[in-house]
């Protein structure tokens, strides 16, 4: 080739150059490259993975951590009021709030501590057994007799899991209650992105603009946008997930706990490992289990957290769910995710006909649905509780469990804490 020739490749070269440059993404201070203008070009995941800390959440996660050393060490004799006074604390991660040992809500945290204190006064206080479920004065307690340093360790690592899942509460929002995400979400929320490229790349996943001020609390309004991604009509009549062979009854008053865990992971690696095992991984003891550390165990040690099952595994605040909300999380789980659920009730003989006496919070493991023409819709479950085990007289409970759904509903409402693992 000529050098003229040459020389016009070149310069040909090098205006097509200039021409791209506009066109190249670039890194942001934690986001790395990104692509220009809105998340047009991409498709929303709703089952998003583990995201990165930024340091927008350092900070805020040093803020409350700090906040604990500044408190005045507390005691386990301390009136539950105080307890809750130093030991509540909430963060704001990405727009949406955490409490330590609580999970993410919409509430404040007055409304969380406000709520935490007559939980904590009235503790089993109206139950005749007790199953299984941390309830909230121990869980002050257990909190108080930590050391400092303990204590700090322990708020920073869980705070920095729950900063890491924070994407799957923005989806679960939108997709359940029709909160609107935040226009640059799918910018700084890579894991919350499907794999390959959009189907409709017209279609906007984000809220429109806005020139309005920011709401006095980070977390949007769950009316703000009544119309969810997917409506119960869209479900099948009836799924089912995990083999009701692979259940087992607690063998401890107090293991609700390890026997979901047990079923969980069981369901998912087809080994039973056995209830003293789980125990031992949660934490479990004779005061109970914490759901925090339910839904720990199952990010740590199952497949149900990844991105092709539920993704991240969260405590959620549903206590601001209606029951069609609370039934279509039921039906995603199920049917979009394959994976279980970590139910959260309270077992009252008023919720559960199967029950001999009042109980204390519990656990089971959600893994069905069923509509009924002309009937209620029932839901499925693995049930850990067998009261004849440790009282022959009373009547045996099965571990596959189809009851009504709005019962169900109403136990996870009615527990102090009204949360659920998803």
């Amino acid at each position: 080739m000529s050098r003229p020739r040459l020389f016009l490749l070149g310069a040909a070269l090098l205006v097509l150059l200039l021409a791209l440059t506009p066109l190249v993404p670039r890194g942001a201070e934690d986001d790395g490259l990104r692509p220009s203008g809105r998340d047009d070009g991409w498709r929303l995941s709703t089952s998003p993975g583990a995201g990165r800390v930024t340091r927008a959440m350092r900070a805020e996660i040093d803020r409350v951590v700090e906040a604990a050393r500044a408190t005045p060490l507390s005691t386990v004799k301390q009136p539950a009021a105080r307890l809750v006074e130093s030991q509540v604390r909430c963060a704001d991660l990405d727009g949406q709030t955490y409490c330590l040992g609580i999970g993410w809500t919409d509430s404040t945290q007055a409304q969380v501590r406000a709520r935490m204190q007559v939980a904590a006064r009235t503790a089993r206080t109206t139950s005749t057994e007790t199953t299984g479920d941390l309830d909230a004065l121990d869980a002050l307690r257990r909190t108080a007799s930590m050391s400092p340093a303990a204590r700090a360790g322990a708020d920073r690592r869980e705070l920095t899991l729950a900063a890491r899942s924070v994407a799957k509460v923005w989806v679960l929002r939108h997709e359940i209650q029709g909160v609107p995400l935040p226009d640059d979400f799918l910018q700084k929320h890579p894991e919350a992105r499907a794999a390959g490229p959009a189907l409709q790349p017209q279609a906007d996943f984000t809220a429109p603009p806005c020139d309005c001020s920011p709401p006095p609390t980070p977390t949007p309004s769950p009316t703000a946008t009544p119309t969810p991604e997917k409506t119960i009509a869209d479900y099948p009549v009836e799924a089912t997930i995990l083999d009701p062979a692979e259940t087992a009854e607690q063998t401890r008053t107090y293991w609700c706990g390890p026997t979901s865990m047990q079923m969980i992971a069981w369901g998912w690696k087809h080994v039973d490992k056995g209830q003293d095992y789980w125990a031992g991984k949660l934490g479990t003891t004779s005061a109970g289990t914490s759901i925090v550390d339910m839904v720990r165990v199952t990010n740590g040690n199952t497949g149900w957290d990844l991105p092709s099952h539920a993704g991240k595994y969260v405590v959620l605040d549903v206590g601001d769910f209606t029951f069609q909300q609370w039934l279509l999380l039921n039906m995603k789980h199920v049917v979009d995710y394959t994976a279980p659920l970590i139910y959260h009730p309270i077992l009252l003989k008023q919720f559960y006909p199967y029950l001999d006496d009042d109980a204390s919070g519990h656990y089971q493991v959600g893994r069905g649905y069923m509509e009924r023409e002309g009937k209620p819709t029932e839901v499925s479950y693995f049930e850990p509780w067998n009261q004849q085990r440790f009282d022959p007289s009373e009547p045996f409970i099965s571990r596959v469990q189809w009851r009504d759904a709005y019962r169900s509903y109403r136990a996870n409402l009615a527990h102090p804490a009204h949360d659920i693992g998803v």
